[in-house]
């Protein structure tokens, strides 16, 4: 067998992360970032199809305006989220 040298064997193993935390606030703001994309534009036209004018029967022009509201209402939810995870995550 050949014999492998440390160079050799510290090529092959898996990089060491010294700061895990820091990788772990990254993907939790990325997530947050992809929530506040998602949810507001998901739910806005998800309220406005099914909710306003299918169950409610409102206008076309009417369910732009409270679709809307929900999706301002998401946005806020989801910032507030966000600032609750972050103050939290220094303690």
């Amino acid at each position: 067998m050949e014999r492998l040298d440390k160079a050799a064997l510290n090529a092959l193993q898996p990089p060491d992360f010294r700061n895990e935390s820091s990788l772990a606030s990254t993907l939790k703001t990325l997530l947050f970032t992809a929530l506040m994309i998602t949810v507001p534009i998901g739910l806005y036209f998800t309220t406005k199809s099914y909710v306003f004018e299918g169950a409610f029967g409102m206008s076309n022009r009417e369910s732009y305006f409270y679709a809307a509201i929900v999706a301002v209402v998401a946005v806020h939810v989801v910032l507030a989220l966000f600032v609750y995870v972050a103050w939290n995550e220094g303690s």
